[in-house]
């Protein structure tokens, strides 16, 4: 989306660690002095360009309150260690996304910084957006694009009942890459749709029960 806009995009993967100096910038020492750096939060702002936080409940708080008078109508990002108030550019964008069955009671936004956005909610493609996929991606014929969509399909009828995370498209073309090099569809399968949604042994074996019904051993 930023190519098609032709901005600038800066992205952030946030985590616990993650500070505001990480995301507006700070001092550092250099060979001339003291100057002052940038972050990847500040020079979207300066630039007019896009900065995405992805995985943005992963992040302190604290750290993402420094997003708040940026998301509302005042457009400005304020940085205290040099006094400087930076009025966004025209065209700057602030995109967060995050996974809600991450969500817990620990981990979520703030009602304060999530009413300052618009929201979308995207679930998983249509069997048939999902096949033109991963024939692209993975270069897999549609016969067997088809078949491992039937078998993500029904795993993620699971979702909410017996496993907080189903089968995603990242995951299906992981495992169509690694059938077309050849590997064994049910070997495939444990180590790509199996094993990376659970550790429990029992419900890794219920799931490899569902997949051997796509594909023979």
């Amino acid at each position: 989306m930023a190519e098609k806009l032709n901005k600038p995009l800066y992205t952030v993967a946030c985590h616990d660690d993650l500070t505001a100096a990480d995301l507006v910038g700070r001092h550092l020492i250099g060979p001339e002095g003291t100057y002052w750096q940038d972050g990847p939060l500040t020079k979207a702002v300066r630039e007019g360009g896009i900065c995405y936080l992805d995985e943005v409940v992963e992040a302190r708080k604290d750290t993402t309150v420094v997003l708040h008078p940026l998301a509302d109508d005042r457009r400005v990002l304020p940085l205290e260690r040099t006094g400087e108030i930076i009025e966004a550019a025209p065209g700057f964008m602030l995109v967060v996304s995050y996974n809600p069955g991450y969500q817990n009671l620990l981990k979520g936004m703030k009602p304060s910084t999530r009413q300052r956005f618009v929201a979308l909610r995207f679930g998983y493609p249509t069997a048939e957006l999902e096949q033109e996929i991963l024939i692209k991606e993975a270069g897999v014929d549609p016969h067997l694009a088809f078949k491992l969509i039937e078998l993500a399909q029904s795993l993620r009828r699971l979702e909410k009942n017996d496993l907080d995370e189903v089968v995603s498209t990242r995951l299906l073309i992981y495992a169509a890459k690694m059938m077309t090099s050849g590997m064994n569809p049910i070997d495939v399968c444990r180590c790509c749709l199996a094993e990376p949604l659970s550790d429990d042994p029992d419900t890794v074996k219920a799931l490899m029960d569902v997949a051997k019904i796509y594909f023979d051993e």
